[in-house]
């Protein structure tokens, strides 16, 4: 087979650098996806700078979008040339407790591509065939690629959250998360409102589907909140708990708070407000194959896509770079190249 480039970090902190390495035929239970395009998240910014504990070298990329090269022994019910995303899950064990009631993402032993195994900043990548979601058509795969992460995790928790149709909902932070939260809250028929700082986030959110916005850098956003009436949902995409805190005041009666992607941190309740208020606080994370798939199928019926910038994969140190220095307008998806 011929060789293919992977973008990897050798050592610990160290710059990524592009490796050609001898393409290697599909285990039993796997498939090989040629990357078309592939995202550029958050969380593969630690990866780069930390190794979060990956043995290295690490190829990171958990956000693709690609076609079936090659099937490996055993794997039934999917056929080369197949568009396909790959995610945040990235396989699971298939015999635990949770996977067995149905809970993939929670399994113990669940893979992450860029840590379990060579990500997505890749020509090709080899993955679990049970990490794979069918691409709708008509979906470009440049768009697809972020729904394997972004696009799945404020989906879920959109519509997990338990909250009625019309009701109330505050975006908190508009970034890569966040402004793909705006498009699925406006358009499963919420009131939306986007909490972020500054000004000039007010015409993105408008554009977005928001009704209204609140420039947390001027005004006290939870008592605003609270002062219009208040919220039945807040879904916060920000890593610093800081901002959280200051929100939770505009939470309504048996209104919920859902956090999703923060840093490490932690988030001072007040007790009283929640036991007086029958309020509520969960945590989500990611979504299944399957969840994914249902995601990209809204986001088509829906005119929903990531606002994304895109570079060639050779190019992904910059990115990563700015990434890291917030100089990122929502997200970048990287092209490899590939022509199929």
């Amino acid at each position: 087979m011929a060789d293919v480039v992977r973008m990897s970090v050798e050592t610990e902190g160290g710059p990524l650098r592009a490796t050609r390495i001898a393409e290697a035929a599909p285990g039993r239970g796997e498939v090989r996806v040629t990357v078309v395009a592939t995202g550029v998240c958050g969380a593969d910014v630690g990866t780069v700078r930390g190794a979060r504990g990956s043995a290295l070298p690490v190829t990171p990329g958990h956000e693709v979008g690609g076609v079936i090269a090659e099937l490996g022994e055993g794997v039934a019910g999917w056929d080369v040339g197949e568009r396909v995303a790959v995610g945040w899950f990235g396989g699971s064990c298939g015999h635990c407790a949770a996977c067995r009631r149905g809970d993939l993402v929670h399994c113990p032993d669940r893979r992450i591509p860029g840590r379990s195994y060579p990500g997505g900043w890749a020509q090709s990548i080899t993955v679990p065939a049970t990490a794979l979601a069918r691409v709708p058509d008509g979906l470009d795969l440049v768009d697809a690629a972020p729904m394997g992460c972004a696009g799945v995790t404020t989906f879920n928790a959109l519509r997990h959250a338990g909250v009625r149709p019309g009701a109330r909902v505050a975006i908190l932070g508009l970034g890569g998360l966040g402004h793909l939260a705006v498009q699925f809250a406006d358009a499963m028929g919420f009131e939306v409102v986007v909490i972020a700082r500054g000004p000039e986030k007010a015409a993105d959110a408008a554009d977005l589907g928001a009704d209204a916005y609140v420039d947390a850098d001027s005004v006290d956003p939870g008592a605003v909140l609270k002062e219009s009436g208040g919220v039945d949902l807040i879904v916060s995409t920000v890593p610093a708990t800081s901002a959280v805190e200051a929100v939770l005041p505009g939470l309504r009666p048996r209104g919920r708070l859902v956090l999703l992607g923060v840093a490490a941190g932690t988030l001072p309740v007040p007790v009283g407000q929640l036991v007086m208020n029958a309020q509520s606080v969960s945590g989500h994370v990611t979504g299944t194959p399957s969840d994914t798939e249902a995601a990209m199928r809204f986001a088509l019926r829906n005119g929903i896509r990531p606002w994304a910038q895109r570079m060639p994969l050779e190019d992904v140190q910059e990115a990563v770079d700015r990434l890291a220095a917030g100089d990122v307008r929502y997200r970048i998806v990287l092209d490899t190249g590939a022509r199929l």
